[in-house]
């Protein structure tokens, strides 16, 4: 018997509200990604932070915990050698679905197709159709990326975009510094 959990804001509720997201950085640390792979899946719009995303020099992409979640999913289906275009397909059907939702999807792929599946009945189904070769049952990512948050830093939506020209006019300034001592060694 399982007891009651304490009533206080969770974490996927924050992030269902939209009160705090993961930089980039944060969320390769927390799916077990490399930053390239981050960025080009936000540049081919196969996950697209919701929270924010890049807006030119200076700003970084916000993810949500459910962002965190799709990516997790993504990272096992390419691991188990499904390919990109069969990802993609099983990514759109999952983008419409809240947090809550997500946690009692378990996705089968035979490694062409992906299959969603919402009871155990139709895990069965499934795999009794020879269909199924492999399983991800999205809850135990949603708990996987839970723990992995446990110990990351966390932003609360909004307050980095008030940030963000300052950081713009050091970086801008750093590297006017950077050209001037070059131009001075090419001089001298």
């Amino acid at each position: 018997m399982h007891e009651p959990r304490d009533p206080g804001p969770s974490s996927e509720q924050q992030f269902a509200d939209g009160e705090v997201g993961y930089r980039g950085v944060t969320a390769c640390s927390a799916v077990g990604i490399s930053y390239r792979q981050l960025d080009y899946w936000a540049r081919t719009s196969l996950v697209v932070p919701s929270v924010r995303d890049a807006s030119g020099s200076g700003t970084s992409r916000l993810y949500s915990f459910r962002d965190l979640v799709v990516l997790k999913v993504v990272k096992r289906l390419l691991d188990a050698g499904v390919s990109l275009q069969n990802i993609r397909k099983a990514i759109d059907a999952l983008r419409s679905r809240g947090v809550d939702d997500l946690a009692g999807i378990t996705l089968i792929s035979d490694g062409t197709t992906v299959y969603e599946c919402r009871s155990p009945e139709e895990v069965v189904d499934l795999l009794q159709g020879g269909q199924g070769v492999f399983g991800i049952a999205i809850g135990g990512a949603f708990k996987e990326i839970q723990g992995s948050l446990s110990h990351l830093p966390a932003e609360p939506v909004g307050g980095p975009e008030q940030e963000a020209p300052e950081v713009e006019v050091e970086v801008e300034s750093v590297g006017d510094e950077l050209a001037a001592r070059r131009a001075r060694r090419r001089a001298g």
